[in-house]
């Protein structure tokens, strides 16, 4: 609770914040705590960012103040440094000189071709979030109204996208051979491989490959590394034998996916991991882990939006 609200000096004001066509703006879906989850408008990189700010003052009471302003802000917040955030890009407007409130009054603000060079994100320990914030500047608390927006990114990868092909196992008791088509995926994907086994000499019970985002914040020695397993299913049943081929075919749109994240900004990585975890008879688990990459393609979000535009009609 703040000093004002405290001695009971809050200020009388609802400030309200509209982006331009935000009715019309594509809602994204995202969880913002553990248990609830809220739309927000896409926005891109680049684009113009306006709307509309309605101040209302309550009771008709004046309202003295030290200046109103508006500001675009990207900011990464780390759960373990909750009172510093990051803000990697500001941008400010100044609505109104010092002076008092004394009817409902509303401001335009615009803020043009801004750059968001990186994709929202709502992670275990962190978040990347854009947003609106209002600031009427009072002498005992200012008063302060947040608007958050989400954040596409197409951002290709720069290098080449090679299939990976590895050979694992115990000497002497299991060899195994595994190969996935490709490096790097879209959101929308099918990952396709096969898992070759070469020697067989211990009693496999089954098999399972899993896609788990390994989530990094911070840097040593205040690192800290959270894992999620986004899904797990099961590829084998049995015993296998020798010469066996197992073929894989695992379909990403269905997942909560994001694109991968690499040292954004100094503060955090988001990283994918296809996991393939072999259990014997005696529940030991033998399990290899590759990296992939995920990306998200422009034609993906648009057709989206056209399956969106067929089920209203």
């Amino acid at each position: 609770m703040s000093v004002a609200n405290l001695f009971g000096f809050a200020a009388p004001i609802d400030i309200d914040i509209r982006f331009n066509d935000q009715d019309k703006r594509k809602q994204i879906e995202a969880k913002v705590d553990k248990d609830r989850r809220e739309k927000f408008p896409l926005y891109f990189d680049g684009e113009t960012v306006a709307g509309k700010i309605n101040i209302r003052v309550k009771d008709g009471k004046k309202v003295e103040h030290n200046g109103i302003k508006v500001e675009f802000v990207g900011s990464i917040e780390l759960f373990y440094d909750r009172g510093n955030h990051y803000e990697f890009r500001t941008m400010q407007q100044e609505l109104a000189v010092p002076g008092e409130l004394r009817n409902n009054t509303t401001f335009d603000f615009e803020f043009k071709n801004v750059e968001k060079q990186y994709e929202s994100y709502h992670g275990i320990n962190v978040k990347l979030r854009y947003f609106i914030r209002v600031t009427i500047q009072r002498r005992l608390a200012d008063v302060v109204k947040e608007q958050d927006i989400w954040v596409h990114s197409y951002v290709m990868p720069a290098d080449g996208n090679n299939s990976i092909k590895m050979e694992v196992g115990i000497e002497d008791c299991l060899h195994i051979e595994f190969e996935y088509n490709k490096s790097r995926y879209h959101l929308k994907d099918v990952i396709v491989g096969k898992i070759y086994f070469l020697l067989v000499r211990i009693k496999v019970k089954h098999m399972e490959l899993s896609i788990i985002r390994r989530e990094t914040t911070g840097a040593p020695p205040n690192q800290y590394n959270e894992s999620e397993t986004i899904t797990k299913f099961e590829i084998m049943d049995g015993a296998p034998v020798r010469g066996e081929t197992i073929p894989i075919r695992l379909f990403l749109g269905g997942f909560e996916l994001t694109p991968t994240f690499r040292d954004v900004n100094m503060k955090f990585s988001a990283r994918y991991y296809l996991n393939l975890v072999l259990v014997d008879e005696e529940n030991r688990r033998y399990f290899k882990q590759q990296e992939i990459t995920i990306f998200r393609r422009q034609v993906d979000d648009e057709a989206e939006d056209g399956l969106a535009l067929t089920e209203r009609i």
